[in-house]
């Protein structure tokens, strides 16, 4: 049976593995098998947590839209009702774009909610 040598590809496999281990600490950015499993580890996570990362923005946005809308007296549930019985489909983070940097405008959505909801 002929031997295959395959040292380059080898080594290119453990290098581009290692590079993804690049500051994790210890020897998980030294050493093969302990980086491959941090590696294996770490992608999981970062697969789970792009999910986590957009139901927290959407929270950060509902918070960000409920305190600006108490200050015009409203809620943030009657505000988004109010919004959607106008017919206006404006999504939660232009919404809080809005509440954060043009409170005018915000104020008029405001408005046109408090008319629409009871």
């Amino acid at each position: 049976m002929v031997r295959v040598k395959r040292g380059n590809v080898a080594r290119n496999s453990r290098k581009k593995l290692l590079h993804r281990a690049k500051g994790f600490r210890g020897s998980l950015h030294r050493l093969f098998r302990p980086a491959r499993q941090a590696v294996i580890r770490a992608m999981s996570y970062a697969t789970v947590h792009r999910r986590t990362r957009k139901r927290d923005m959407r929270a950060l946005w509902i918070t960000r839209i409920n305190a600006v809308a108490r200050e015009f007296g409203l809620t943030y549930g009657k505000l988004i009702n109010g919004l959607k019985v106008a017919k206006i489909l404006v999504d939660r983070k232009i919404l809080a774009e809005l509440a954060v940097n043009d409170k005018e405008t915000f104020k008029k959505l405001v408005d046109i909610a408090k008319g629409k909801s009871k």
